[in-house]
């Protein structure tokens, strides 16, 4: 066991994923995004719950956008789109399903 937070990295112009756990069930992910990035809004295939750890960024689903600050989540289906503003240097975790 370690501290979540304590190993983060920022690659410039790029989104940093580190994988925690992966299984056949679910997927667990650290994400990283620096300010100002922006991952365009795109569907995939499974569903993700996306819980804010640090920063700030507006996520967008089919549903429209919401600014999430740190504690903030969203759960977005399978199929649906899904995209990221980064405001403020972002790190989140995102819980994949099995797909």
């Amino acid at each position: 066991m370690k501290d979540f937070l304590s190993d983060l990295e920022f690659l410039s112009g790029q989104p940093f994923l580190k994988t925690i756990i992966k299984s056949k069930m679910f997927n667990i992910n650290r994400i990283t995004l620096e300010t100002g990035l922006e991952i365009e809004p795109h569907p995939e295939p499974y569903a993700v719950f996306f819980l804010v750890l640090d920063g700030s960024g507006i996520f967008t689903s089919e549903a429209g956008e919401v600014n999430l600050i740190k504690n903030g989540f969203i759960f977005i289906k399978a199929d649906e789109i899904r995209g990221i503003k980064c405001l403020e240097n972002l790190v989140f975790l995102a819980v994949q399903d099995g797909h």
